[in-house]
């Protein structure tokens, strides 16, 4: 009898992208789709232990091999990439699309304030947004969602694995006090200030 796990691990290996569990459980339909959540579970926990050059994450509502964020630098060596860079208009869409989505372009320019039109423009080329449709209202303006693509990007499992925002205002509140505490205490520059 073929060993499951091995052939899952293989599978996952050559895919191009994350791997559904319905789409691995279609290549692989005279196993049960318990006995394959079984074997998914065991790479998982296999590649999840400390010190692994690779990892197997759920991302993009699929499985898919990923390098630790701590080998980065190491990796780009070897690629030669630089990584993905966001101007901070590009940024601010995304978050927007990502948490109100479906949005209009002019809902989006509402909340930042600026025309947009540029921006989605080139987040439409990367794939990372997407038309969703029209919005029935007058004038029908388009209504855009993110990608998986994005979610494969910010290595999120799906729209849920979002922060909130309350973590978000956490996150803010820690680095602001972190940079609180690495402010340089003003020295007098003589003597004569002591007094």
């Amino acid at each position: 009898m073929p060993n499951l796990k091995s052939i899952v691990e293989s599978l996952l290996f050559v895919a191009d992208a994350p791997m559904t569990f319905d789409r691995l459980c279609s290549f692989l339909d005279e196993f049960d789709r318990g006995d394959i959540r079984e074997a998914l579970g065991a790479l998982q926990e296999e590649y999840g232990q400390e010190g692994r050059g690779v990892v197997l994450v759920e991302v993009a509502s699929g499985y898919q091999f990923r390098t630790p964020v701590e080998n980065a630098d190491y990796l780009r060596r070897l690629t030669k990439t630089r990584p993905v860079k966001f101007s901070q208009s590009a940024l601010e869409t995304l978050a927007i699309i990502a948490y109100r989505q479906p949005v209009t372009r002019a809902e989006i320019e509402y909340l930042r304030g600026v025309d947009c039109g540029g921006v989605l423009k080139t987040i439409l080329e990367k794939k990372l947004i997407k038309i969703l449709g029209k919005k029935d209202i007058p004038g029908k303006p388009l209504i855009y969602g993110t990608t998986r693509e994005f979610l494969e990007l910010f290595s999120l499992k799906d729209l849920r694995s979002l922060p909130t925002l309350k973590e978000i205002r956490d996150l803010s509140e820690t680095a602001s006090y972190e940079q609180q505490e690495e402010l340089p205490l003003e020295q007098p520059e003589d003597d004569r200030e002591l007094l």
